[in-house]
């Protein structure tokens, strides 16, 4: 049983040895007064055995008749030499930190609310430079944190689409970058670059001609000896046909825009037939992802699916021929109502 839990069935141990206190004292002091008191507790109480309940069956959803799924609790992610991939719970929004060997890359930044605690998670990390930053597309809800990041952080190398736009986020992210003295560069379809001792892929990038800023998103996958990622952004299914003739076939996959009915179609899951998908959503949006449609196609594929809103950040750790997922709560939610 996961550390959190068993700290949550002590709490309820502690109240019901109250709650005994409590009744045996009614009987001789003011009755009303402790019949309040027991009220209190016994609402205490039931919140804490709903509390655990529901935290038992969010767990048994992932470890219920699939032993071989390899999914612990973590206090704290402590770094390794494995290749580390977070995809970080900053609500309805997504930023994925990646570290190979000594260098790290970041994936979007979630949004403007999130910016300072993701900068205060990655100074506790010990990083101070990035090889690469993507803003996969301008929509607030993948860049609102990247004017932090650039402000407080060495960049080697920052990507964007050719595909901007006039939200004062776009614009507060460029003029930091000028701040700074970096330029932005667009990547190219087919491009490869080095990371660490894994390999990365840009597998599609939009421009300014599409019509959905969502489909300018940078598609990128990362290699690892056998274990390969997929990171979608927005992408939605009218372009996801574009890119099903490419290489996309990966063992994760960062699911596409939040978990939207409007991306993950059928033949683009199929090319890429994930063992392990991941949802980066808020609890409780007000736009219903993950869509139960999305989610019951990656399980009838057999993927596994790992949700933020559930369980906080997730971490996949791998040596290039085994993987292991470890979720966490890293503080880096802004609980922006800043949503797109």
């Amino acid at each position: 049983m996961k550390k959190k839990t068993k700290k949550k069935i002590k709490r309820f141990i502690l109240l019901l040895v109250f709650f005994a206190v409590v009744f045996f004292f009614s009987f001789f002091f003011d009755k009303n007064l402790f019949n309040n008191l027991k009220d209190t507790v016994v609402k205490e109480v039931n919140s804490v055995k709903e509390e655990v309940k529901s935290k038992v069956k969010e767990i048994e959803k992932y470890t219920k008749g699939k032993e071989e799924v390899p999914l612990t609790e973590a206090d704290k992610i402590e770094l390794t030499n494995d290749l580390m991939v977070f995809f970080l719970d900053v609500g309805q929004a997504d930023s994925i930190l990646i570290k190979s060997q000594d260098e790290y890359m970041l994936i979007d930044a979630g949004n403007n609310a999130d910016g300072k605690k993701l900068v205060s998670y990655f100074n506790s990390l010990g990083i101070t430079k990035f090889k690469y930053v993507f803003g996969t597309h301008a929509h607030e809800d993948h860049i609102g944190g990247l004017d932090d990041v650039i402000k407080n952080f060495k960049i080697d190398k920052f990507y964007m689409p050719d595909a901007p736009s006039t939200t004062t986020t776009y614009v507060e992210v460029l003029n930091a970058l000028e701040k700074k003295n970096i330029k932005y560069s667009i990547p190219k379809i087919g491009s490869k670059l080095t990371f660490g001792d894994s390999n990365l892929e840009v597998i599609y990038v939009g421009d300014d001609n599409r019509e959905d800023l969502n489909d300018t998103s940078i598609v990128l996958k990362l290699t690892y000896k056998n274990i390969s990622f997929l990171f979608t952004g927005d992408l939605t299914s009218n372009v996801e046909r574009e890119i099903v003739s490419k290489n996309i076939k990966s063992t994760v996959l960062k699911v596409g825009h939040h978990g939207s009915k409007y991306s993950s179609s059928a033949v683009f899951l199929n090319q890429v037939d994930p063992k392990y998908a991941v949802i980066s959503c808020g609890k409780n949006n007000e736009y219903g992802h993950p869509h139960s449609v999305v989610v019951n196609k990656l399980e009838k594929l057999g993927a596994t699916v790992f949700r933020t809103d559930l369980l906080g950040t997730v971490v996949a750790l791998s040596d290039g021929d085994k993987i292991e997922f470890k979720y966490v709560n890293t503080d880096t939610d802004g609980d922006s109502n800043e949503k797109i």
